[in-house]
This record gives C-alpha cells, structure tokens and sequence, in this order.
C-alpha cells in the first residue's frame, strides 16, 4: 500500500445509507473488540503489535489503538469512536471502554429510530437536551469519597484487585486529596508506594512532541536530571555550552526551566534525536514577579541558582555550580512533575516567609497565588512502583494502575455514584422524555449495564427496578451497588457519556464520507 505517490492517491466516495452504514460497520467491529472487557467479569484481549509480538490486555483503550480496519470507511468509523475513547481517558483518566459501548448503542438507536417524520436536527437536539437531564440525575445522587470507598474505587478501576486498589488508595491518603501520584516500574516484582518530595508544575506542559521519551504515555520521563533555572530567554546555545558539555560528560539528563529561542530547541531537538544528550525544556507560567517567585522555589527544592541577566547574571559565567538536581521529572501536554531530595531547613524557612505573606496580604489574586506557592513548597508525591514476574505481566498491570490512578482523582475531585451501569440504568429510569431525540440516549445509556451482565452470563436477570441496586457479577446476587463497594467515578460517567454524544451526532449528520482508495493488489489476491 502506497500513500507517498500523489499519482496513486485516489479519492473514494461514499454518499448517504451506503457511507453511514459502512461507518457503522467499523464502529461495531470495534466495540466488538473493546466491550468483552468491561465490568469485573470483562475478558482479556490478545493483539499482534507492530513487531509481531503478542501483548495481553483489559485496557479499553489500548485495544482500540490496536485496531485499524482495511476498509477506509468502516476505519473512519473506527477511528471516530477511538476519538471519543482517548478524549474520555484525557479528561477523567478511565472510561474509554464505556464511552465505546455508549458510542455503538447511541448509534444503532439512532439508525432504528431515524425515519421521514423526524429529522436529523430534532433528533440531535432532543439528545443534547437528553444529555444534560442525564448530567443533572448522575449530580443529584452523587456522594463524596471517603477513606473506605476510595479503595473501592481504586480497586475496580484495576479491574477488582483489591491488592492493587489498596496500594493506590494508600499513596492518595499519604499525599492527600489534591497530591500528585505518579507510576514507575518496580526494580523487584513487588509493587509498592514510596513517597517522596516533589511538585506539579500546571500549566507548564511539552514545548514540543519531539521530546516525548514515553511514547505509550506520550510524556518526556527523565531519571535523575540536571536542573537549569533562568528567568531570563538562552537566545543561543553558545550561551550554555559549558553546561552541555558537563551534563553530556557525566551521562546525566538535563530539565531546562527557562524561555529559550527557536534555534536552541531546534538545536537541542536534533542532539536528542541522535542520542547525544537526554533533555527536556519547559516554561514557567505567570509574568513578572509571580514568575520570579516561583522560579525561586523551585530552585530551592531543586538547589539550583536562577540566572537572571535583568538583574545583573551573566549566562556566559553561568557554571555546572548553578545547576540544580532532581530525582525524577514527568512532563506531559499540561503539567510538569519533578521529584527531589529536599533540604527540609531550608524549604521551612521559604514556608514560613510565605505563610506570614499570605497573613498580610488582602488582594484576592495574590493570597490564591502565594497559597499556590504553599502547596508547591509543601507538596509531596506518592510513587507507586509497579513490579511484576513477567514483562507481559508488567505492561498489563501498568495499563491497570494507571487507569486506577486517574479514575481515583477523578472520584476524590467530583465524588461516586452506583457502579455497575448502574448509575444510567437508574437516570434511564426516573427520566421521562419528552421527545424522540431523549428517548434514544435514554435507551442507550442502558447500554453499559447490559454488557456487563452479557460478559458475567447473567442477561436473564433483566433489570433492577429499585434505585441504587444493580447485580455483583461475583455472586450474581442483586445488592446495593455503593454498599458493595462497586461504584464509578462521576466525571468518568459524565465524560464517557458527552464523548459518545458528540461523535455519534457528527456520525449522524454526515452524508458524504471521502476517502484514500486502497492502491494494491489485496482484493485480485483473494
């Protein structure tokens, strides 16, 4: 198959029912892959990677990025839903499989429902109104987590490990409700948190793709890196030559926190890319004198100097000296973790100039950025270390921790409600719609709940008519789902649910798909 040879780029066409039930046929062909593994009786799914290795997995999404259908169209299609999937897991960290199994059923409504008497518009609008009686239901019986209910959610979104949940509720108890909890592989096969200094840096994500190191996770990892602060923009590399040569010369990798021109993270790009040197370059937010103070502590945590040429530093005399150290920094499209030894002495006394600011201070604006500060200074992360017998073992059990990890945030920030599907089956039942395009999304979002029991052999049971009370795939026995301890993190409901929506309502008002014609010789081999 070609596609660098303009001559053999050719357009395919697909108009009407033909385009839309050729995007349909991918879309189920995914969710066929992807919805075996929800819920606690979900199975396994066994894919070729692109080295032709065989990987184990029950991660939802690693499944779909797996998938690439031959037929463009039905790709398409494909390719929408994973859209939905990777947008859910972006903002809640968990639900890629439900948004899947939301995404087909909202679609196979639609198409069952469509007809002359209703059009497309009414039934996109009455599923847009649909949608928020359903985020208003999910808020009205939402509830805060607690010490014990934390495990619980932990644990599910390892798909019911309770070992596994307990070690994440554990690191989110040790850093608190607004820590940071960060995954690294075990140097032993036994999994365990360490908790160690260190600080989220917001809005201070990649300066570029090209220093992604973690492709998977798309984040630039470095281990035990060099910290370079300065305020003031490195306009060439010449400027910081002698500290290239020093972090090249000891091996080590080096985080530059400054503002740099083009042609020195060109220039450092390209050393990256040939191996020469592990680097990372991020940014600091804020202007002025909040940018100045946060510099400043965080050459404190790091034990760096911040050169600063406006008030008199010179970058030409800058030295390996100046250089500070760090134990491990992330940094992914939006945030900057870093890690370090902290001198406790010299952190309290900064604590305590800030504390007695924040006392004087009356502005608004400046005691929420001097509480920041606080946090940054006093923040700590919670390090799970994921060890396992195999290396097939590893990436599976990796894939789980990490959806545990977000989906625990994302239930400490918004609260919990029934899990199981539960929770849908629920607003499907007390709302009454008042329109075609409401009937359909409440129909659909029953879609979760029946998959689950379809995947633990329990369809016959049909559908729990009290509030709260779904099935324990376990025992089969209907119980209290918040109860039992199996329940779902709100935002990833809500988010998984608005993601489904809107890529079936652009499936929906589509009427010509326009496509890469495959160019080979696949269709006179059959």
């Amino acid at each position: 198959m070609e596609y660098n040879n303009p001559s053999l780029l050719i357009k395919e066409l697909n108009f009407g029912e033909d385009a839309k039930s050729k995007i349909g046929a991918g879309v189920e062909k995914l969710a066929r892959a992807v919805k075996s593994t929800l819920g606690a009786s979900g199975k396994c799914v066994v894919y070729e990677d692109a080295l032709g290795k065989p990987v184990i997995t029950k991660d939802g999404v690693t499944v779909a990025e797996s998938v690439v259908l031959y037929d463009p169209v039905e790709n398409i299609g494909a390719t929408l839903i994973k859209e939905a999937a990777k947008n859910t897991v972006k903002e809640a960290g968990d639900g890629t499989t439900t948004a899947t199994v939301l995404a087909e059923s909202l679609l196979k409504t639609v198409k069952n429902k469509e007809n002359g008497s209703v059009s497309t518009r009414d039934i996109k609008n009455g599923v847009n109104s649909g949608l928020e009686k359903v985020n208003n239901y999910l808020e009205s019986v939402k509830i805060d987590v607690d010490e014990e209910t934390l495990i619980n959610v932990a644990s599910i979104s390892c798909n019911n490990d309770a070992e596994l949940g307990k070690i994440i509720a554990d690191a989110y108890n040790s850093v608190g409700k607004d820590g940071v909890v960060l995954m690294e592989t075990s140097e032993t096969e036994e999994t365990y948190v360490e908790v160690v200094d260190g600080v989220q840096l917001d809005q201070c994500g990649l300066t570029s793709p090209h220093f992604v190191t973690n492709i998977d996770k798309q984040k630039c990892e470095l281990d035990n890196p060099y910290v370079l602060i300065c305020m003031s923009e490195i306009p060439n590399v010449r400027r910081i030559q002698n500290i290239l040569e020093f972090v090249i010369k000891n091996n080590r990798s080096l985080l530059i926190v400054a503002p740099v021109a083009q042609q020195v993270k060109s220039a450092l790009l390209m050393n990256k890319v040939k191996g020469n040197i592990k680097v990372n370059i991020i940014d600091l937010p804020g202007f002025l004198q909040t940018k100045r103070d946060t510099c400043e502590d965080l050459a404190i945590l790091t034990g760096a100097t911040v050169m600063n040429e406006e008030l008199g530093d010179d970058l030409d005399t800058m030295s390996p000296e100046d250089l500070g150290e760090a134990e491990f920094s992330s940094t992914d499209s939006s945030t900057t973790v870093i890690t370090t030894d902290i001198d406790e002495e010299i952190v309290g006394e900064r604590i305590d100039q800030v504390n007695k600011l924040i006392a004087e201070t009356k502005d608004g604006f400046i005691k929420k950025k001097l509480e920041q500060r606080l946090s940054m200074l006093s923040g700590s992360v919670g390090v799970i270390r994921v060890g396992a017998d195999s290396k097939a073992e590893l990436k599976e059990k990796k894939d789980r921790v990490e959806d545990a990890i977000y989906a625990t945030k994302a239930a400490l920030k918004e609260g919990i409600v029934p899990g199981g599907g539960v929770a849908l089956l629920n607003a499907s039942q007390k709302i009454e719609p008042t329109n075609v395009g409401e009937e359909i999304l409440l129909k659909a979002i029953k879609s979760p709940f029946e998959v689950i029991m379809s995947n633990a052999g329990f369809e016959a049971l049909g559908y729990p008519e009290k509030e709260g009370i779904g099935v324990n795939v376990v025992t089969g026995k209907e119980v209290s789902m918040i109860a039992e301890g199996i329940i779902d993190p709100v935002l990833v409901t809500k988010s998984a649910l608005k993601n489904a929506v809107s890529v079936v309502m652009t499936i929906v008002s589509a009427d010509c798909v326009i496509s890469n014609a495959r160019q080979d010789d696949y269709e006179s081999d059959k």
